[in-house]
């Protein structure tokens, strides 16, 4: 099949203003989608659980510093005795904990929030797809409107030319008052379908830029320069493409981000089994400490107690669950039935785009067929119109007759138009399900 190129521009500024073609409206509706920005800023959570995750195979390290007076009866720092001497005592300590062993809990809270990192990227990329999509069928939206306007404008002037030719016609008694009346209904019926389609298109293009997230208040010109229908060997293609039901980099960024999610709920599973194995954790500190009883001239000097009170110890801890009011069973129970939810989401999202990109592969096949059948309808539909104008101006045909082929002519071109754009859309459903990508960075 021959490939159908048409022509559309739209325009609500003056000509010499930028036009906007649709991979720009695409790129710059994924720069400032608020969606877009939303799933960036989740991406950047996922990337700070991962360096939290990171952060917990590091060791530990905690200082402190405490003051105290005593007044009364305490423990004299110095003979360890009783006195009731007030006096003032200050401490020093610095420890460090290292987690030696904690049932792998860490390696899978690290695989986890890589993964979960992974699904922010793969969600990222699925508001941007489908921001463009939005803005792809929005766009196509403007177009078809633009070009029911174009088609209402010609009408508009078709039947003013008709009706001065009417009244010609009238002066010399070849037509009659009652054919001039009903070339005047018509003009006033094509005054109306223009002021329609001009309001659907006005709405179509606000549309577009709530899409793009474009100000509303500012004036866009865009320009639409597609070419839609492919070879007829692929036109003859009526075999739906392989689907891959293993994990690649191929698929689509929706069915990617849901496989990671289940990724991660799989390895939050094993971190919560985790917690019925011991724990053993490595400890080491320094502390040193300066006291001086109150009113005493006799007290060592600061740098020398901080210096000989100076002590060091290293330890381990060894923990063993035993019973937690069945919080570890509870938990590792729910991230199970989390994870086994997580499994049957992505079958059922599998399953899903699966059915949806074989239903865009056969309306991208009907479209096309449909298509090159509306392209000879129009060649006919047309033929037929300037048949009847030649009859209506010899007066073999009369004003009803002009005026329903005119409006079936009308009608194939508006069929012939939104074929022409459906194909195109549905060729980019079947891309995009397909795992390429439909926008440019």
């Amino acid at each position: 099949m021959k490939k159908l190129t048409f022509i559309l521009t739209l325009s609500v500024v003056s000509a010499s203003a930028q036009r906007w073609t649709m991979q720009q409206c695409m790129q710059y509706a994924v720069e400032h989608n608020h969606e877009v920005k939303r799933a960036e800023l989740e991406l950047d959570n996922y990337k700070a659980n991962k360096t939290g995750a990171i952060g917990r195979f590091l060791p530990s390290v905690d200082a402190g510093i405490g003051a105290q007076y005593n007044f009364g009866r305490a423990i004299d720092p110095e003979t360890n005795g009783y006195t009731d001497v007030s006096t003032f005592y200050n401490g020093y300590q610095v420890s460090a904990s290292l987690p030696v062993f904690d049932g792998f809990s860490r390696l899978h809270a690290l695989k986890a929030a890589k993964a979960s990192e992974l699904m922010g990227r793969m969600a990222l990329r699925q508001q941007q797809d489908q921001t463009a999509l939005n803005v792809l069928q929005a766009f196509t939206n403007v177009a078809y409107f633009e070009g029911m306007v174009k088609m209402a404008e010609e009408k508009v002037e078709e039947t003013m030319l008709l009706l001065r030719q009417t009244r010609v016609l009238e002066e010399v008694g070849r037509k009659s008052a009652a054919d001039v009346a009903q070339i005047e209904s018509q003009q006033a019926e094509a005054d109306y379908e223009l002021t329609r389609q001009q309001n659907y298109y006005a709405s179509a293009l606000l549309e577009l830029k709530k899409e793009m997230g474009f100000p509303l208040h500012d004036s866009l010109s865009t320009t639409f320069i597609p070419s839609v229908g492919t070879d007829s060997s692929q036109l003859g293609k009526q075999t739906f493409p392989v689907w891959e039901h293993s994990f690649s980099g191929n698929l689509s960024s929706e069915l990617q981000a849901v496989r990671y999610q289940m990724q991660a709920s799989k390895h939050e599973w094993r971190q919560a089994r985790a917690s019925l194995l011991p724990s053993l954790s490595l400890n080491a500190g320094l502390n040193t400490t300066y006291f001086k009883t109150l009113h005493s001239q006799t007290t060592a000097s600061f740098s020398d107690q901080f210096k000989n009170n100076m002590g060091e110890y290293l330890g381990a801890t060894l923990s063993i669950p035993l019973f937690n009011r069945l919080q570890t069973v509870t938990s590792i129970r729910k991230a199970k039935n989390n994870y086994r939810i997580a499994r049957e989401a992505y079958e059922q999202k599998l399953l899903e785009l699966e059915k949806l990109s074989r239903e865009a592969w056969q309306d991208w096949q009907g479209y096309q067929k449909q298509t090159e059948q509306m392209t000879h309808k129009v060649e006919a539909d047309s033929l037929a119109y300037q048949l009847t104008y030649r009859q209506f101006e010899e007066g073999l045909s009369t004003a009803i007759d002009l005026h329903t082929t005119s409006s079936q002519l009308l009608q194939s071109k508006a069929t012939l138009l939104q074929c022409q754009l459906m194909t195109m859309v549905k060729e980019q459903l079947v891309r995009y399900y397909q795992g390429e990508q439909i926008w440019t960075e």
